[in-house]
């Protein structure tokens, strides 16, 4: 794949693959949830007649949370009455980092995946913009945005085995820090379909023992 330049033609690249890939819905998990897996430039303001890096909006999760405080994700929630997965999406991302798009910027979902801790996480990509975050303190402890080329590079997806499971756990290396699914599952997912048009699934791999409540 070339350069993953923040652009028109990135957009309809992940809009075509997005709507070629044959997505798995998933039955289990009480609570529905979705996430806003979020396609914005590089912060950094490019040189003068250059493009934008295009990069993946992450967060970590506030250390007072009663769930998975700490961790990496996301922006995402529960389904409040009568939303759908891609509302849900758009108003978390909204309400957790300050950044506001509409469903002509939904682009396409990727697999469920239910998780250890029994949510049913329906994967929302999303066309963002760049924008001043504004995160909420009482979710989300800080803002990050990963760079396309990280999620491509090979040499940072680690699959290991043993993790008081039968099931392989993945996880990645990246922004200098590690980070475990099911967010680490999603992103790799993405990589896969949304970038290279491959038909990979994640809802299989493990999450790490601290994940599971």
């Amino acid at each position: 794949m070339s350069q993953p330049f923040y652009g028109e033609a990135l957009r309809q690249r992940l809009a075509d693959n997005l709507n070629a890939f044959e997505r798995r819905a998933l039955t289990g998990g009480a609570r529905q949830a979705a996430v806003a897996l979020t396609v914005v430039p590089l912060s950094a303001a490019p040189l003068s007649g250059t493009d934008a890096e295009a990069t993946v909006v992450l967060t970590r999760r506030a250390l007072g949370l009663r769930r998975h405080s700490g961790q990496w994700a996301l922006p995402g929630g529960r389904l409040d009455a009568g939303e759908t997965v891609q509302q849900a999406a758009l108003r978390e991302l909204d309400e957790e980092v300050g950044l506001r798009v509409d469903e002509n910027d939904v682009l396409g979902l990727l697999d469920d995946f239910v998780t250890r801790s029994d949510f049913h996480i329906t994967p929302v990509v999303v066309w963002g913009r760049d924008w001043e975050p504004r995160p909420d303190p009482n979710e989300v402890a800080s803002v990050h945005r990963v760079p396309f080329e990280e999620l491509l590079d090979n040499d940072n997806l680690l699959i290991s085995e043993g993790h008081e499971s039968d099931r392989p756990l993945l996880a990645l290396s990246i922004l200098d820090t590690t980070v475990f699914s099911p967010t680490a599952a999603i992103l790799h997912q993405f990589a896969e379909v949304a970038l290279l048009g491959r038909s990979t699934r994640v809802a299989h791999y493990e999450q790490p023992r601290f994940a599971w409540s």
